[in-house]
Protein backbone atom coordinates (compact mmCIF):
# COMPACT_ATOMS: atom_id res chain seq x y z
CA UNK A 1 0.00 0.00 0.00
CA UNK A 2 1.23 3.67 -0.65
CA UNK A 3 1.75 5.83 2.15
CA UNK A 4 -1.35 7.60 1.41
CA UNK A 5 -3.20 4.30 1.23
CA UNK A 6 -1.92 3.98 4.73
CA UNK A 7 -2.66 7.24 5.63
CA UNK A 8 -6.47 6.74 4.71
CA UNK A 9 -6.60 3.25 6.20
CA UNK A 10 -5.43 4.70 9.71
CA UNK A 11 -7.67 7.57 9.78
CA UNK A 12 -10.39 5.54 8.99
CA UNK A 13 -9.77 2.88 11.24
CA UNK A 14 -9.24 5.08 14.29
CA UNK A 15 -12.60 6.45 14.50
CA UNK A 16 -13.79 3.11 13.67
CA UNK A 17 -12.32 1.40 16.20
CA UNK A 18 -12.13 4.55 18.46
CA UNK A 19 -14.63 2.81 21.32
CA UNK A 20 -13.96 -0.94 20.24
CA UNK A 21 -12.48 -3.89 22.91
CA UNK A 22 -8.90 -3.75 22.76
CA UNK A 23 -9.23 -7.72 21.02
CA UNK A 24 -11.41 -6.82 18.21
CA UNK A 25 -8.83 -3.42 17.39
CA UNK A 26 -5.68 -6.44 17.72
CA UNK A 27 -8.42 -8.95 15.51
CA UNK A 28 -8.74 -6.29 12.69
CA UNK A 29 -4.98 -6.00 12.54
CA UNK A 30 -5.11 -9.45 12.06
CA UNK A 31 -7.38 -8.95 9.08
CA UNK A 32 -5.74 -6.45 7.67
CA UNK A 33 -2.06 -7.54 8.09
CA UNK A 34 -1.58 -10.82 8.70
CA UNK A 35 1.51 -12.24 9.02
CA UNK A 36 2.97 -8.81 8.88
CA UNK A 37 1.69 -7.64 12.16
CA UNK A 38 4.29 -8.02 15.21
CA UNK A 39 3.69 -6.94 18.79
CA UNK A 40 6.47 -4.85 20.75
CA UNK A 41 6.58 -5.14 23.81
CA UNK A 42 9.67 -3.60 26.71
CA UNK A 43 8.46 -7.03 28.75
CA UNK A 44 8.15 -3.83 31.60
CA UNK A 45 4.17 -5.97 31.66
CA UNK A 46 3.16 -8.62 29.66
CA UNK A 47 -0.77 -7.92 29.04
CA UNK A 48 -0.87 -6.92 26.21
CA UNK A 49 1.61 -10.41 25.01
CA UNK A 50 -1.12 -11.91 27.01
CA UNK A 51 -4.30 -10.24 24.85
CA UNK A 52 -2.92 -10.84 21.63
CA UNK A 53 -1.55 -14.59 21.99
CA UNK A 54 -5.18 -14.95 22.48
CA UNK A 55 -6.56 -13.48 19.15
CA UNK A 56 -3.60 -14.52 17.29
CA UNK A 57 -1.94 -17.69 18.49
CA UNK A 58 1.42 -17.69 17.61
CA UNK A 59 2.30 -13.74 17.03
CA UNK A 60 5.78 -12.49 16.83
CA UNK A 61 6.65 -10.38 19.87
CA UNK A 62 9.73 -8.01 19.25
CA UNK A 63 11.75 -6.80 22.45
CA UNK A 64 14.63 -5.10 22.65
CA UNK A 65 17.87 -6.36 24.60
CA UNK A 66 19.31 -3.12 25.35
CA UNK A 67 22.12 -4.41 27.19
CA UNK A 68 21.20 -2.28 30.25
CA UNK A 69 18.02 -4.23 31.58
CA UNK A 70 17.54 -5.24 34.88
CA UNK A 71 17.49 -9.56 35.58
CA UNK A 72 13.65 -9.32 36.19
CA UNK A 73 13.28 -7.82 32.35
CA UNK A 74 14.76 -10.50 31.06
CA UNK A 75 13.40 -13.38 33.26
CA UNK A 76 10.19 -11.89 32.26
CA UNK A 77 11.19 -12.09 28.60
CA UNK A 78 12.35 -16.03 29.23
CA UNK A 79 8.80 -16.65 31.34
CA UNK A 80 6.77 -15.19 28.36
CA UNK A 81 8.37 -17.17 25.54
CA UNK A 82 7.86 -20.33 27.69
CA UNK A 83 4.40 -19.70 28.64
CA UNK A 84 2.62 -17.92 26.24
CA UNK A 85 1.60 -18.96 22.61
CA UNK A 86 4.16 -16.57 20.75
CA UNK A 87 7.14 -16.39 19.22
CA UNK A 88 9.70 -13.99 20.79
CA UNK A 89 12.19 -12.09 18.21
CA UNK A 90 14.63 -10.20 20.34
CA UNK A 91 16.85 -7.22 19.16
CA UNK A 92 20.24 -6.14 19.97
CA UNK A 93 22.59 -3.06 19.38
CA UNK A 94 24.86 -3.52 16.77
CA UNK A 95 27.81 -2.43 19.66
CA UNK A 96 27.89 -4.75 23.15
CA UNK A 97 27.75 -2.37 26.04
CA UNK A 98 31.86 -2.41 26.34
CA UNK A 99 32.08 -1.77 22.59
CA UNK A 100 29.57 1.39 22.56
CA UNK A 101 31.88 2.96 25.94
CA UNK A 102 35.22 2.12 23.76
CA UNK A 103 33.47 4.11 20.72
CA UNK A 104 31.68 6.90 23.01
CA UNK A 105 33.01 6.92 26.40
CA UNK A 106 31.61 5.34 29.31
CA UNK A 107 27.91 6.08 30.40
CA UNK A 108 26.80 7.58 28.01
CA UNK A 109 23.56 7.35 29.64
CA UNK A 110 24.74 9.93 31.62
CA UNK A 111 26.45 11.86 28.94
CA UNK A 112 23.62 11.86 26.31
CA UNK A 113 21.01 9.97 26.75
CA UNK A 114 19.33 10.83 23.69
CA UNK A 115 22.39 8.98 21.39
CA UNK A 116 22.24 6.11 24.18
CA UNK A 117 18.60 5.38 23.11
CA UNK A 118 19.37 6.02 19.50
CA UNK A 119 21.80 3.49 19.59
CA UNK A 120 20.27 0.73 21.97
CA UNK A 121 16.44 0.93 21.35
CA UNK A 122 15.67 3.26 18.28
CA UNK A 123 18.26 1.69 15.96
CA UNK A 124 17.39 -2.46 16.84
CA UNK A 125 14.13 -1.29 16.48
CA UNK A 126 13.77 -0.15 12.93
CA UNK A 127 15.96 -3.55 12.18
CA UNK A 128 13.21 -5.27 14.16
CA UNK A 129 10.11 -3.98 12.18
CA UNK A 130 11.67 -3.84 9.12
CA UNK A 131 9.81 -7.14 8.16
CA UNK A 132 6.54 -5.92 8.91
CA UNK A 133 3.56 -3.72 8.13
CA UNK A 134 2.10 -3.21 11.16
CA UNK A 135 3.22 -2.85 14.96
CA UNK A 136 1.22 -3.25 18.66
CA UNK A 137 2.03 -0.86 21.01
CA UNK A 138 1.19 -1.20 24.57
CA UNK A 139 1.03 2.63 25.01
CA UNK A 140 -1.59 3.84 27.00
CA UNK A 141 -3.06 7.79 27.08
CA UNK A 142 -2.86 8.38 30.37
CA UNK A 143 1.14 6.80 30.56
CA UNK A 144 2.03 10.46 30.30
CA UNK A 145 1.03 13.36 28.82
CA UNK A 146 2.88 12.73 25.71
CA UNK A 147 0.31 9.93 25.01
CA UNK A 148 -2.41 11.85 25.68
CA UNK A 149 -3.53 12.64 21.80
CA UNK A 150 -2.64 9.47 20.73
CA UNK A 151 -5.41 7.39 18.44
CA UNK A 152 -6.30 3.52 18.74
CA UNK A 153 -4.72 3.58 14.72
CA UNK A 154 -2.36 5.92 13.51
CA UNK A 155 0.15 6.40 10.44
CA UNK A 156 3.89 6.30 11.20
CA UNK A 157 4.99 8.52 8.79
CA UNK A 158 8.65 8.23 9.78
CA UNK A 159 8.58 4.16 9.22
CA UNK A 160 5.58 4.54 6.39
CA UNK A 161 4.14 1.64 8.61
CA UNK A 162 0.75 1.26 10.62
CA UNK A 163 1.12 1.86 14.80
CA UNK A 164 -2.30 -0.08 16.43
CA UNK A 165 -2.24 0.97 20.11
CA UNK A 166 -5.71 -1.36 21.80
CA UNK A 167 -5.01 -0.56 24.90
CA UNK A 168 -4.78 3.60 24.26
CA UNK A 169 -8.17 3.96 26.37
CA UNK A 170 -7.19 1.70 29.05
CA UNK A 171 -6.79 2.82 32.37
CA UNK A 172 -4.47 1.59 35.38
CA UNK A 173 -7.47 -0.11 36.46
CA UNK A 174 -8.59 -1.89 33.47
CA UNK A 175 -4.62 -3.26 33.46
CA UNK A 176 -4.92 -4.17 37.21
CA UNK A 177 -8.41 -6.24 36.80
CA UNK A 178 -6.95 -7.70 33.61
CA UNK A 179 -4.09 -9.27 34.96
CA UNK A 180 -6.02 -10.47 38.14
CA UNK A 181 -8.48 -12.11 35.84
CA UNK A 182 -6.48 -14.08 33.65
CA UNK A 183 -3.07 -14.52 36.06
CA UNK A 184 -0.85 -12.38 33.75
CA UNK A 185 2.65 -12.95 34.20
CA UNK A 186 4.08 -9.75 35.95
CA UNK A 187 7.80 -8.05 36.04
CA UNK A 188 8.36 -8.51 39.87
CA UNK A 189 9.50 -4.88 39.45
CA UNK A 190 6.36 -3.75 39.15
CA UNK A 191 5.78 -5.16 42.99
CA UNK A 192 9.08 -3.49 44.19
CA UNK A 193 7.59 0.57 43.49
CA UNK A 194 8.71 0.50 40.08
CA UNK A 195 5.68 1.85 37.94
CA UNK A 196 7.29 2.35 34.56
CA UNK A 197 10.34 0.11 33.59
CA UNK A 198 13.09 0.66 31.46
CA UNK A 199 17.38 0.39 30.93
CA UNK A 200 18.64 -0.02 35.35
CA UNK A 201 20.78 2.92 34.92
CA UNK A 202 17.94 5.23 33.60
CA UNK A 203 14.98 3.69 35.95
CA UNK A 204 14.08 4.64 39.11
CA UNK A 205 10.96 4.10 41.83
CA UNK A 206 8.80 7.50 41.96
CA UNK A 207 7.93 9.25 44.69
CA UNK A 208 4.27 8.51 45.86
CA UNK A 209 1.80 9.81 43.52
CA UNK A 210 4.16 11.23 41.24
CA UNK A 211 3.80 10.80 37.28
CA UNK A 212 3.88 6.90 36.52
CA UNK A 213 7.05 7.72 34.09
CA UNK A 214 8.48 10.44 36.38
CA UNK A 215 11.06 7.33 37.77
CA UNK A 216 12.68 7.81 33.78
CA UNK A 217 15.83 9.48 33.11
CA UNK A 218 15.59 11.45 36.55
CA UNK A 219 17.25 14.33 36.43
CA UNK A 220 17.02 15.14 32.81
CA UNK A 221 14.07 16.57 30.81
CA UNK A 222 13.87 13.49 28.13
CA UNK A 223 10.77 12.21 28.54
CA UNK A 224 10.39 9.58 25.87
CA UNK A 225 13.23 7.31 24.51
CA UNK A 226 12.43 8.04 20.73
CA UNK A 227 10.58 5.04 19.70
CA UNK A 228 7.21 6.23 18.99
CA UNK A 229 6.81 9.09 16.23
CA UNK A 230 4.62 11.48 16.06
CA UNK A 231 2.73 11.28 11.83
CA UNK A 232 5.10 14.11 11.04
CA UNK A 233 8.01 12.50 12.21
CA UNK A 234 9.15 13.82 15.54
CA UNK A 235 8.75 12.46 18.99
CA UNK A 236 5.17 12.57 20.62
Amino acid sequence: MSPADLRTLAESAAALLEDADAADVIAWARREFGSGLVVASSMADTHLVHLAQRVVPGIDVLFLDTGYHFAETIGTRDAVATVYDVNVVTMTPHQTVAEQALTYGPHLYQRDPDRCCALRKVEPLERGLAPYRAWITGMRREDAPTRAGMRVVEYDKARNKITVAPLARWTQQDVDAYVTRHQVLVNPLLYDGYTSVGCAPCTRRPSPGADPRSGRWVGSSKTECGLRQQPGGSER
